[in-house]
């Protein structure tokens, strides 16, 4: 489920290392290390399915309100709004979405059934197959939740992969089922990732977590340039913000300097392993939370690092289950 946006032949690489590893790694720490938050250990909450109902057009009431589910339909496509991202639509004001400031403790889990135990005030879960009644439920134990949604590439598993045309994908990113945007095709692409923001909007999410978000340095299939990635990711945090929701910078670390005024925070995997994380600290100068992960390094690896520079890091399995060790 994690969505490495380096070099296709490094994800690959790296893919191939941690599975040699696993089995000699993971698993005996989850067992034996008692500092670890071994929330796996525990049953996950009973819920993970889509919600049922297609979210309604963005309210009138003013950006960013949540809108009342519609009348279910298939459970978790989301629907198409009328005239999504119109221009006109006035985003709302910094000061009234959520900002998470740096240091916030944060769970991420894109896989099984969402463990609600974990007592952290932030999670990152999937944004189809997390209900709205988690999302609820999270808020009522004081929780802020972000929508997790790939808004690189096509993933041929979701309930709307059919509105996505042929013409709009490209080459496979790596994982199975997967390919990559055409994100010069604005004019399409825009109402489809609209469509995916109000979905998680209506289930009531405070945030959006867009993946694979840097096609243009990737064997993407298609000849995109740095612009290209600029204009679609500042479409990107557009059309989240005229929704009343935060926006997490994921990976992308070149365009840190161009987009830090466009996202609300970033969303960083393994700048320890690959000794990038310094690049991720103009978003703490500037208030805003870095959400890291390694997979592969131990938190006696990187904890040291991470730690003083301001960031929310943790070590979790490749697979983004319940299971967290954070520092």
């Amino acid at each position: 489920m994690t969505r490495r946006t380096r070099p296709l032949w490094a994800a690959l690489a790296l893919t191939t290392a941690l599975a040699l590893t696993s089995c000699s790694g993971s698993g005996s720490e989850d067992e034996e290390d008692p500092s670890a938050d071994a929330t796996a250990a525990q049953p996950p909450a009973a819920t993970a399915a889509p919600v049922p109902g297609t979210p309604s057009a963005p309210s009138t009431s003013g950006p960013g309100t949540p809108s009342t589910p519609a009348t279910p339909s298939d459970p978790g496509t989301p629907g198409t709004p009328s005239a999504p991202g119109t221009p006109g639509t006035a985003p709302q004001p910094a000061g009234s979405r959520w900002q998470p400031a740096p240091g916030l403790a944060w769970q991420w889990q894109l896989g099984g059934g969402v463990d609600q135990s974990v007592d952290v005030p932030v999670y990152d879960v999937d944004g189809f197959e997390t209900d709205a009644s988690v999302v609820a439920a999270l808020h009522a134990k004081g929780r802020k939740v972000i929508c997790y949604i790939n808004a690189g590439s096509w993933e041929d598993f979701r309930p709307d992969s059919a509105a996505f045309t042929k013409a709009l994908q490209g080459s496979g990113n790596g994982w199975k089922g997967e390919k990559w945007f055409d994100i010069r095709k604005l004019d399409q692409l825009k109402p489809l990732m609209a469509a995916r923001f109000d979905m998680c909007r209506s289930k009531g999410f405070d945030a959006v977590e867009p993946d694979t978000i840097e096609a243009y340095n990737q064997n993407s299939g298609f000849p995109l340039t740095a612009e290209d990635q600029l204009r679609y990711n500042r479409m990107l945090a557009s059309l989240a913000h005229e929704r009343g929701l935060a926006i997490g910078l994921k990976n992308d670390l070149d365009q840190i300097p161009a987009l830090l005024g466009d996202f609300d925070f970033a969303v960083n995997e393994e700048c320890a392993q690959f000794d990038e994380c310094a690049r991720l600290s103009p978003f703490i100068q500037a208030g805003k939370a870095v959400f890291h992960v390694e997979y592969k390094l131990g938190t006696e690896k990187f904890c040291a690092r991470t730690k003083p520079l301001g960031f929310s890091s943790m070590q979790k399995k490749l697979e983004l289950d319940a299971w967290r060790k954070p520092c």
